[in-house]
């Protein structure tokens, strides 16, 4: 008993000190929870998207009700709950500035829908996959950087969520989850031009048949929700004649996970039935041809022996 009356004494002599030791009590009560509730959901909740979801929610409320707890222990009352918040701001404002955005970003992307886990995206000139949103930094897997076109390099890497006031935010999936793409073909001046159209616009038609009618309704989605234009989204083919061959631009819409794979599987196929044309059609190069050697004349200058 006398060590709970010296414990009663004390705490009575120091209100500061014992503020304080309730104040980490709490604090240390209520981490606690969000963990183990975040790891009790990760263990009952089978699917993958309302799991993410429901500990975040359990992140973000477990952080307000740690706010409001060190507000209340510190103020006296929840009534100068705005005052102190004030006074809080400008005294951790400077030292803290990045992790103040970050926080506030992470609350900007989730009520905004900047992007989500599992959007592709590009940041401070990083593109990736998103795979985790927290309060601080957003983790990405990395796309290209030494590694061609949009395959994985094998990098997580994790970006504070203050950049997305800091810079664009490039969205490859969110509200249309196709991108155009394009490439061109040169052909070799005498062959078929008609033929050669009819074989590109055929094998892009029948190729592409798919992703065109499913982003034909997404686009008009996009262009109800936004002030844009409407565009054509079936293959288009574009002529160039230029110095040494006819160039043929081949502009289609694709998948934006597929990309490479779709560019693969159009030349493939295009290059298959050129061959089949039996030099009616003939892929160019960047060799040069000698048309023409002009006649050359040789003289021979004969010295007289004196």
């Amino acid at each position: 008993m006398e060590i709970f009356e010296n414990i009663s004494i004390w705490m009575n002599e120091h209100p500061v000190s014992t503020n304080i030791i309730k104040y980490l009590i709490w604090a240390t009560f209520i981490l606690l929870t969000i963990v183990i509730l975040r790891r009790l959901l990760r263990k009952k909740l089978p699917d993958t998207g309302i799991r993410y979801k429901s500990q975040k929610a359990v992140e973000i409320f477990g952080y307000l009700l740690l706010i409001i707890v060190t507000i209340s222990f510190f103020t006296g009352s929840i009534k100068d709950f705005a005052l102190a918040i004030g006074f809080l701001t400008a005294g951790i404002t400077i030292t803290l500035q990045e992790l103040i955005l970050s926080v506030a970003g992470s609350f900007y992307i989730f009520f905004v829908g900047v992007y989500k886990p599992g959007d592709r995206i590009e940041i401070n000139n990083i593109k990736g996959d998103v795979i985790d949103i927290d309060s601080v930094y957003t983790t990405m897997m990395e796309i290209g950087e030494w590694v061609s076109s949009d395959n994985y390099s094998g990098r997580i890497v994790k970006l504070s969520n203050a950049f997305v006031f800091k810079g664009p935010v490039y969205n490859y999936s969110k509200d249309f989850p196709f991108v155009w793409d394009e490439f061109n073909l040169p052909i070799r001046y005498g062959s078929d031009i008609e033929l050669a159209k009819t074989i590109i616009v055929k094998i892009a038609s029948e190729t592409l048949s798919e992703y065109v009618s499913q982003s034909i309704s997404e686009w008009s989605q996009v262009v109800n929700k936004y002030y844009i234009e409407n565009a054509q989204v079936d293959p288009t083919l574009a002529i160039t004649m230029t110095d040494n061959w006819i160039q043929f631009n081949l502009r289609y819409i694709v998948d934006y996970k597929k990309r490479r794979y779709t560019k693969n599987i159009l030349n493939e196929l295009i290059g298959k039935e050129i061959q089949k044309t039996n030099g009616k059609v003939q892929l160019a190069s960047a060799t040069f041809e000698i048309v023409r050697v002009p006649n050359i004349n040789v003289k021979k200058e004969e010295k007289n022996d004196e």
